[in-house]
């Protein structure tokens, strides 16, 4: 839709009071892990108001899910009681790329990140939770791609590297 503005998706998530966590390639780079990505991967408290917050988010961002044949994306009914029919949800926005997945692999869900998160400013005025390393890793080990695969030995020395910088 337009050139990837992670912060626009974030700030946006914040103004409507989304209670999410950050998870993914955009997650282990605050981490501190040297990987590079333009899209933002979350996974948000499933309460109905707070989904309800999501939607309002997800409009004022013009989500649309991502479609290989359509750059700008396939319009679908928004709504709190559609975005559950599904765990995971792949969309374009006005400023990127977003990918809702309720319950990631190896995990069971919001709650469970939540624990480890860590409560982090990413921009001027928005601060997001964004999952632990060791979540990150644990999620990725779990789903078993090939991309996630190939990114376990970097996200495992980094999370040593951070282990020693502690003691």
């Amino acid at each position: 839709m337009s050139e990837p503005d992670p912060l626009k998706i974030l700030g946006a998530l914040e103004r409507h009071r989304v209670r999410f966590v950050l998870i993914g390639a955009a997650a282990a780079r605050i981490a501190g892990a040297p990987v590079v990505t333009e899209d933002i991967d979350i996974t948000p408290a499933t309460d109905k108001a707070n989904l309800e917050r999501l939607v309002a988010a997800l409009k004022e961002l013009r989500a649309r899910l991502r479609s290989p044949s359509d750059r700008g994306g396939v319009p679908f009914p928004l709504d709190a009681h559609m975005l559950r029919t599904a765990d995971l949800w792949t969309l374009t926005t006005s400023a990127g790329e977003l990918d809702i997945c309720f319950t990631p692999s190896g995990t069971r869900g919001y709650r469970d990140l939540r624990r480890e998160a860590l409560r982090t400013r990413v921009g001027p005025g928005i601060s997001v939770s964004v999952a632990s390393l060791r979540d990150i890793i644990r999620s990725k080990e779990a789903a078993g791609r090939d991309k996630d695969l190939a990114q376990l030995p970097l996200l495992r020395r980094t999370l040593e590297q951070i282990r020693e910088r502690k003691t």
